[in-house]
């Protein structure tokens, strides 16, 4: 668990909001902007994934939080402001078909 919660403190410093403008790479006070939004859409779209509109069952829930989870990891080692922005864009997307009970496909 302590593991998990480094790594997910570590994705949301990464993945902040609004960047500074002008520059490719994103500086510590970019990535520590927004913390707060990139943990919410981490937090919802795990709750979302337990929601009974899912087609799913117990092991296929499991399977897709993982794969969640996965991924928030992979991004958190992101750099780019603008692949950092793409992410947050796709989280947010993803997260608006969980709401309408269909399950996204980056994580069929």
């Amino acid at each position: 668990m302590k593991t998990e919660s480094k790594t997910i403190l570590k994705a949301y410093q990464t993945l902040g909001g609004q960047m500074s403008k002008g520059l490719i790479w994103a500086t510590a006070e970019d990535l520590s902007r927004n913390r707060g939004r990139v943990l919410s859409l981490y937090r919802q779209v795990l709750r979302s994934l337990n929601s009974p509109d899912l087609p799913l069952n117990l092991a296929a829930r499991l399977h897709r939080k993982a794969q969640a989870r996965a991924i928030f990891m992979v991004a958190a080692e992101e750099r780019s402001i603008h692949n950092i922005k793409d992410l947050i864009d796709v989280a947010e997307y993803s997260l608006s078909l969980l709401r309408k009970g269909e399950i996204p496909k980056y994580i069929q």
